[in-house]
């Protein structure tokens, strides 16, 4: 099948390969510009148009691109940019969005579905629409959220469940499927960007909802008015302890470590594993 793929972050770059690895004639990958990355601000390209380079696949940064390869289909994957409604009346697309719709619609519904402490989430090859996330679903697939795993890891097994479920959809002439989706029923929800406020842990929240900030990635508190980051952290007593913390301008490093250099004093934080004053 000829196909144009849109996408942007690594995750979106894991489904551009299968798609290829699958036999697909991928016309056309449209990514967002290159932009400054990492400490040193060198310029490089998004993970998608790295590996459309490996691969030997023609890039764009012009979403209206996509209308002018002769595509029988556009692939959508974590792509970040409005698709305005003149592409989508030439070229249907499709969208693989990691959660079972109409639940955790938007930007972010694997972070929302960990940080709500959801017990199952899932994965929809869908239709693209003006609405947000609103277009009917041809294929899903649900998968139970493991109270340890965090967002990184869990996302990284949604695409692998995604991109068989859109391999096995493409397998069928569009024509035959198109027009066919289930319409979403339920509830919907929105899954707003994180924020650094939904990271920043609260001591005197309940110890699964401290886990589930951790396990969001990018968890942090303060200690003598600086930015500690906490990557992991274990449940000991009906506390959360941590186990790996990160100083601002340091590099990550054992609990045990850091809190031997700290010394923390009577009244502050971590000054005992028991107590959570600040």
């Amino acid at each position: 099948m000829r196909l144009v793929f849109l996408g942007t972050p690594e995750v979106a770059a894991t489904a551009l390969r299968r798609l290829h690895a699958a036999g697909h004639d991928v016309a056309l990958v449209v990514t967002n510009p290159d932009r400054r990355r990492g400490r040193g601000g060198a310029v490089s390209p998004s993970p998608v148009k790295a590996a459309a380079n490996d691969l030997g696949l023609s890039v764009s940064h012009d979403v209206n691109d996509a209308v002018g390869v002769g595509a029988d289909l556009g692939v959508v994957v974590a792509f970040g940019q409005i698709i305005r409604p003149e592409v989508l009346d030439l070229l249907p697309l499709v969208n693989l969005h990691f959660s079972l719709l109409p639940r955790w619609r938007g930007a972010a519904p694997v972070e929302r579905a960990v940080l709500e402490g959801d017990d199952v989430t899932g994965v929809c090859v869908m239709r693209i629409e003006e609405g947000l996330d609103t277009g009917p679903v041809f294929a899903r697939a649900e998968m139970r959220i493991d109270d340890t795993v965090g967002v990184v890891e869990l996302r990284d097994r949604l695409v692998e469940v995604g991109c068989d479920l859109l391999i096995e959809l493409l397998e069928r002439p569009v024509a035959e499927w198109i027009e066919h989706g289930e319409p979403q029923e339920g509830e919907a929800t929105i899954a707003r960007k994180i924020t650094t406020a939904d990271r920043r842990i609260d001591w005197s929240e309940p110890s699964d909802v401290t886990m589930r900030r951790i396990r969001l990635g990018g968890a942090w508190t303060t200690f003598r008015d600086r930015r500690l980051l906490v990557h992991s952290a274990a449940v000991v007593g009906g506390d959360v302890v941590p186990l790996v913390v990160q100083p601002e301008g340091k590099a990550a490093m054992p609990f045990a470590a850091w809190r031997n250099g700290a010394d923390p004093q009577p009244g502050e934080l971590f000054a005992s594993i028991d107590r959570r004053s600040r």
